[in-house]
């Protein structure tokens, strides 16, 4: 990763990090940067990087509504992720165990994109400019 630049770098909650890592390296080929467990081993938070593009995952933190999909039964926030070929990364995903909710398709506004939600509720925007 690049210093000083200014960047998004997303903080995805979850009732359990562990499975999410799982998910995320098989299905956009990510790498954990770091990882801070709790003391009975379970994965507190983890920072994960796709292609140099970092975001964070944190367990749940209930006091102060910091929530997963799972516990909100939705979500509030999709997460573009822009890559050189979304078909194959959208049907790597899928084949992860990711659910397709728009399958991938050109739009009018020169975007090529496919929407999927992980196994933990997030939804994902696969998406590359065409225009």
């Amino acid at each position: 990763m690049k210093e000083n630049i200014t960047f998004f770098a997303p903080m995805l909650y979850l009732k359990e990090v562990a499975p999410a890592i799982e998910f995320y390296k098989n299905a956009f080929d990510a790498i954990v940067l770091r990882q801070w467990n709790n003391d009975d081993g379970s994965v507190h938070v983890a920072e994960i990087s796709i292609d140099d593009a970092m975001f964070h995952m944190h367990e749940e933190v209930k006091r102060v509504n910091e929530l997963s999909p799972g516990t909100l039964n939705g979500t509030s926030v999709v997460i573009g992720l822009f890559v050189n070929d979304p078909h194959a990364v959208m049907a790597k995903a899928l084949a992860a165990g990711g659910t397709e909710i728009e399958p991938v398709q050109d739009y009018d506004y020169d975007y090529r994109q496919g929407r999927l939600a992980d196994p933990f509720g997030h939804h994902w925007l696969i998406e590359k400019k065409i225009g």
